[in-house]
């Protein structure tokens, strides 16, 4: 046997130990260490077992000190779950909301004639302190009584008003303070979703951390809409009384209170007994609420307020709320001086009523029988000035602009931007060979609406008939994904996020009704990506023009090439012809679009342009309720149709890029000594009726000839409220 040390007579003599020798030594340092650490720690958990235990208790108090620790643990998880809600809320006061809300606005129509008024300089505000006494009280007892005790949040008051609702059967009171509308008018949409009353919670508690109640208070009278265009009680009382609000009577402040919950309902210059029962509904809540005594308000009871006749056109609201926050992003961006500006904008009111009253005419007609209440519709030249705008029914009843901040999915009016990607990439044209049959990507098998294939079609075919499968081959085997179909969005010109999932190529990203039509501007323009505008003047207080635009300075940015914009225009041009959106075909120009409709019928489209105009239409409910079996090719196409056929009236015709123009007979509609559009001379369109009312008439006419019953109550005259 070896000895395990060996005598090195070079070194001295010493032992030298063997390598094996040492490698063992650690390992039993190792294996001795972990043991005694091991017998420490279990000695130390022992300690502290034993010095808990002196804290034990039993019976009823081990019950509370249970439920406390388990308080404790909820609660550290409910302040991580607040946090993480609170998060989406900090981020619409990130900046001086201040300064961004520093502005006052007048607007003018495209020929120069005032059309409304948005904002309101802090400096011009009326001080609470100079408003009436009565008319504070009147707001405060009809909108948060217990105002100047809440927080913010008033729970008390919610529960009362619960309780109220649940007596009467129907909402007759609402739970949300004047701090939480604030938060709203301010920083939100009037959107109604989980998302947006959390962010409005959060934001309320902030803006009682920041801000006095007087302050808040202020800012409340001084933005709230209170119908008639007028925002803010000082507008109101010179709008309905024509008169400063510092000198309102009693009477005239319960009536602008009452404006608060529904100003469209209870405006006094459309239904006046309306609006006189409800401010006498505002004093008897002054009186419950101990702001005053019957007594004292006896004599508004008698004596009701009378407001002063005026000719009134209803003003583009939806429009003007877009464009003030398009001026105001402008202005702050390029650091004009003036905040106290006058605004030229593209609006064309003509064109506006026209897409207003279709808008009405439809939902009137068919609303109930397509289970559907709302519809947008967004008109652009193809200049990229927005002509008309249309963000619901009734702005009155409801300021959320479904055209600009409503991000709905697009179904199939999203698959002209996968055609293009796929036609800008690849070597494929319309006339290539694709197969419509079964397909899955990623576990995904999307299935046509006839729930059958049609095997070997063409682009164009599959495009025209709104095929699925085709989109979905198309970004999957020649696209390799969805990133071109996402880049090429940005390029068009849209702004809503596009998600990356594989099953956006049927539509399934939600996108504005604006950022359709101006997607949809990028092929009408032949391939240049127009910049849609909202104006084209600015002018500061004293006259001086800050900022002008000319129709024709900006041509855009070539996105597509010329023969991909060409082949996507006649592809388009097929689908009011033979395709899908066969109600949108005109007499008198060329148009192309697509058609749209979602899962379970929650959305239905129409997108399309002439070679003069672009524009989308949407239809659908704001709680994603289904509709009833609405689809692109109805009311979608058919509202389409009537606001172009309007629009082209007694103007030049321009062709599409690459698709040629019909051939039009003199009944076909406007000829030869039509007057070429975009000047601000209005002999543009000479008649005695607009084209909506003559529309109106022959549609009228051709339902007695049928022997159509007509429903008479259910016929109202647009923008008036009467029957």
């Amino acid at each position: 046997m070896e000895d395990p040390f060996k005598i090195d007579e070079d070194d001295g003599g010493k032992p030298r130990m063997k390598k094996s020798s040492f490698l063992l030594e650690i390992d039993a340092w190792i294996d001795s260490y972990l043991y005694e650490s091991r017998y420490a720690a279990g000695e130390m958990w022992e300690e502290i077992v034993i010095f808990f235990r002196r804290f034990r208790v039993r019976g009823l108090k081990r019950l509370f000190f249970e439920a406390a620790g388990e308080g404790m643990t909820l609660g550290a998880a409910g302040m991580v779950l607040m946090l993480a809600l609170a998060l989406p809320a900090s981020e619409e006061i990130a900046g001086n909301w201040r300064e961004q809300d520093e502005f006052a606005v007048t607007f003018l129509d495209r020929y120069g004639n005032e059309i409304g008024k948005r904002g309101i300089l802090h400096t011009d505000a009326v001080p609470v302190e100079e408003l009436p006494d009565h008319l504070v009280k009147a707001v405060l007892a009809t909108e948060d009584r217990r105002f100047f005790e809440h927080y913010g949040l008033d729970f008390v008051g919610l529960a009362r008003a619960m309780t109220e609702n649940a007596r009467a059967g129907s909402v007759v009171q609402g739970g949300s303070t004047i701090t939480q509308q604030l938060a709203k008018n301010l920083f939100l949409s009037n959107e109604r979703t989980l998302d947006r009353k959390i962010k409005e919670a959060f934001l309320s508690l902030w803006l009682e951390a920041n801000l006095t109640k007087e302050e808040i208070l202020k800012l409340y009278l001084d933005r709230a809409y209170m119908g008639g265009g007028t925002f803010g009680v000082a507008a109101a009382a010179e709008f309905y009384f024509d008169k400063d609000v510092r000198n309102v009577t009693l009477a005239e402040s319960a009536m602008l209170a009452g404006l608060f919950k529904a100003p469209a309902k209870y405006a006094p210059h459309i239904n006046l007994p309306a609006a006189r029962a409800r401010a006498n509904e505002v004093l008897t809540n002054m009186v419950q609420g101990n702001f005053m005594t019957e007594g004292q308000v006896t004599g508004a009871r008698r004596n009701p307020a009378d407001v002063v006749l005026r000719d009134y056109a209803d003003s583009p609201d939806y429009f003007l709320d877009w464009a003030f926050e398009e001026v105001k992003k402008f202005v702050l961006e390029h650091r004009l001086p003036n905040r106290s500006l006058t605004v030229r904008t593209t609006i064309d009111l003509d064109l506006q009523r026209a897409a207003e009253e279709a808008v009405l005419f439809f939902l009137r007609q068919y609303g109930e029988q397509y289970n559907v209440t709302e519809s947008a519709v967004v008109l652009i030249e193809n200049n990229g000035a927005v002509r008309a705008m249309v963000g619901g029914r009734d702005y009155g009843e409801s300021q959320f602009n479904r055209a600009t901040v409503a991000e709905r999915q697009a179904g199939s009016s999203f698959k002209p931007y996968v055609y293009a990607a796929a036609l800008e990439q690849t070597d494929l044209t319309p006339e290539s060979v694709v197969r419509d049959g079964p397909i899955t990507w990623r576990g995904w098998s999307p299935k046509n609406y006839s729930r059958g294939y049609s095997g070997s079609v063409t682009l164009a075919t599959a495009l025209a008939k709104s095929i699925n499968t085709v989109p979905v081959l198309l970004a999957r085997d020649y696209l390799k994904g969805t990133e071109p179909i996402v880049e090429l969005t940005k390029r068009m010109g849209i702004t809503s996020p596009i998600i990356k999932h594989h099953t956006m190529v049927l539509g399934t990203s939600g996108i504005t009704v604006l950022d359709q039509a101006t997607g949809y501007l990028t092929f009408a323009s032949g391939g240049y990506a127009q910049r849609r505008h909202a104006f084209t003047q600015i002018i500061g207080a004293g006259g001086e023009i800050l900022f002008s635009r000319g129709d024709s300075e900006y041509e855009g940015e070539r996105v597509l090439s010329e023969e991909t914009a060409i082949e996507m225009n006649r592809m388009l041009a097929n689908v009011p012809k033979w395709g899908t959106g066969r109600r949108a075909d005109l007499t008198m120009t060329t148009a192309a679009g697509k058609t749209g409709t979602t899962q379970s019928y929650r959305d239905a489209w129409f997108v399309g342009y002439t070679g003069n105009f672009t524009a989308a239409v949407w239809y659908g409910n704001d709680n994603y309720e289904p509709t009833n079996r609405l689809t692109g090719g109805n009311l979608p196409a058919m509202t389409w149709q009537r606001i172009m056929t309007y629009a082209h009236n007694g103007i030049e015709l321009r062709p599409i890029p690459g698709v040629p123009q019909p051939e039009i007979t003199p009944e076909d509609g406007a000829g030869g000594d039509a007057v070429a559009e975009g000047g601000d001379d209005r002999q543009e369109r000479p008649r005695v009726l607009s084209r909506a009312t003559a529309q109106f008439l022959r549609e009228l006419g051709e339902m007695l000839e049928s022997a159509k019953p007509l429903n008479v109550d259910r016929l109202t005259v647009a923008g008036t409220g009467s029957r």
